[in-house]
């Protein structure tokens, strides 16, 4: 697969992959998936690992990982984010043994200046129902949730509801969900819930965020 090398060429596969995203899903209940993956990558400069940690979906033990080390091949440009960690992800992926039912992205879906962040880009090319649950909203505006776990507020942007806030724990920072791809929001808000039993991040990525950044550092 021919990457962009530039932000104008990037722009350009979003603008054209954008409109292949299934928004509406449903996608599979928390119930119902047998394996959920989270996906990071972590950076020493130029340096990077990426890691995928398949969690059993109702157990979340580990049933499965796989790490790539490699170098940045695209520069840091906000928004263009998935170009640096897409072709290793999918490297990852590659070497599972087993295929997850729900990919689970530390980033953004359709929250998103151009409505095509990580989370849809990488469902789009994999096929696969992914959503994106981030640390920190990129694009929109909302109210703060109630205190409670599992208050949530629509995340807006031009007038459209690209996500939810979602409060996992009480009283904690809340996390930021959106639609990556073939699965809807109310799904993927359910499954944020059900990954985050004891901490404001779900299971899956902090499985994935402490493998990669071991990975880099061993």
């Amino acid at each position: 697969m021919d990457w962009p090398t530039t932000a104008a060429e990037a722009i350009a596969a979003q603008e054209e992959l954008r409109g292949q995203v299934d928004g509406i899903g449903p996608g599979p209940s928390p119930d119902s998936t047998r394996y959920v993956a989270g996906l990071d990558v972590a950076y020493d400069g130029d340096e990077l690992a990426a890691a995928i940690v398949v969690l059993d979906g109702q157990s979340l033990v580990e049933v499965d990982r796989s790490i790539v080390l490699g170098r940045t091949g695209f520069p840091y440009v906000p928004g263009l984010f998935a170009f640096r960690e897409i072709p290793v992800l999918l490297e990852a992926l590659g070497k599972l043994s087993v295929t997850p039912d729900l990919l689970v992205c530390d980033g953004q879906g359709l929250a998103h200046p151009r409505r095509f962040g990580l989370a849809c880009h990488l469902g789009v090319l994999t096929g696969l129902p992914t959503i994106g649950v981030a640390k920190n909203a990129f694009v929109g505006t909302f109210l703060p949730p109630a205190a409670e776990r599992g208050a949530s507020s629509d995340l807006v942007l031009d007038g459209e509801v690209v996500g939810a806030v979602v409060r996992t724990q009480k009283a904690v920072k809340p996390v930021f969900v959106s639609v990556g791809h073939r699965v809807d929001l109310a799904t993927a808000v359910a499954h944020t819930l059900h990954l985050t039993p004891k901490y404001r991040l779900p299971e899956t990525t902090r499985a994935a965020d402490h493998a990669c950044r071991s990975a880099l550092t061993s």
